[in-house]
């Protein structure tokens, strides 16, 4: 008997494809977070904008003479930071002979990919400004802990006595706290767990032990508050290969204090849809731009540690 099935009609039999197309993983933008300084009286327009910081007196402890009038004191210069403002953006030109034919609808995909890279683009160039800070540390997990960045070993990974140290540096500099008297850490993830891979006394694991009744934070291996900061895992903090030989990871993490980074902006982030200008209307641009700057604000906000992760 002859059966007409999938073999004889196999013309009939396709391949069914999902018209949903999903995105690839992302990393959540943070950066952006800690820029928490802006123009509050901006005089005009300009390609640059000029922050100036008053210098406080020095102390007057010595007593008055009766009948005699203090000589006066002279203030010191203000300080300035200035913030370029550069052009920043990204597009895409997507073709109608794209949209007619392909399975899927293009363009809402096209507008959330140049949203996304919008918010990663400037992330990574707030990352990159916060990098440049002047205060820094070397993990000392290792058996000779580290003097620069170059003679970073494998072993010199991050220790709880390294968070507490960046954080008694910062309030000794009257860096302001971010959240009550809590400063903001931003780790990357492999250096999270070597922090919470310590042990011995004060390790983030021993301090849970008696401050945490549920064990959650070590449960769910999440960091948490720790040693005077809240942190914030992300595999946004940079990573260089200049470590020992050029060949170690060293990682950097920054706990940070308020107003470590100033913001200037003349054009704010945003997207922008571009003329469709061709003379049969095939091609439409759809892209992001912003008009914006960045820098170091107050170098006593801010702390960076550089580690090596026992899992890099």
């Amino acid at each position: 008997m002859a059966i007409t099935g999938t073999s004889a009609l196999g013309g009939t039999v396709k391949a069914a494809y999902d018209r949903y197309v999903e995105f690839a993983l992302r990393s959540i933008p943070t950066y952006r977070a800690v820029v928490d300084k802006r123009p509050v009286a901006q005089a005009m327009p300009g390609s640059s904008v000029v922050f100036s910081l008053h210098a406080e007196m020095a102390d007057k402890v010595s007593t008055l003479t009766e009948g005699t009038d203090p000589t006066a004191t002279a203030l010191a210069d203000v300080t300035q930071v200035t913030v370029t403002l550069a052009e920043y953006g990204n597009v895409v030109t997507a073709s109608r002979k794209l949209g007619e034919l392909g399975f899927s609808d293009v363009d809402p995909a096209i507008a959330n990919i140049i949203a996304y890279n919008m918010s990663s683009s400037l992330d990574n160039i707030i990352a990159t400004v916060l990098d440049g800070g002047t205060n820094v540390l070397y993990a000392t997990g290792g058996a000779t802990p580290a003097t620069s960045t170059v003679t970073t070993a494998a072993d010199d990974v991050i220790t709880g006595l390294d968070v507490r140290k960046a954080v008694a540096k910062l309030r000794g500099l009257n860096a302001i706290p971010r959240t009550g008297q809590l400063y903001a850490g931003y780790i990357h993830p492999d250096v999270a767990h070597d922090l919470r891979n310590e042990t011995g006394a004060q390790s983030f694991e021993d301090v849970r032990k008696y401050t945490d009744a549920n064990q959650m934070d070590v449960l769910n291996q999440a960091t948490g508050v720790y040693g005077g900061a809240y942190f914030i895992e992300t595999p946004r903090a940079i990573v260089l290969t200049d470590g020992v030989g050029a060949a170690i990871d060293v990682y950097r993490t920054n706990i940070l204090g308020a107003q470590a980074v100033a913001e200037a902006t003349a054009v704010e982030p945003g997207v922008v849809i571009g003329p469709v200008v061709d003379q049969l209307m095939r091609q439409r641009p759809i892209g992001w731009y912003a008009l914006t700057g960045f820098s170091m604000y107050r170098q006593g906000a801010a702390y960076r540690i550089e580690s090596s992760s026992s899992i890099a």
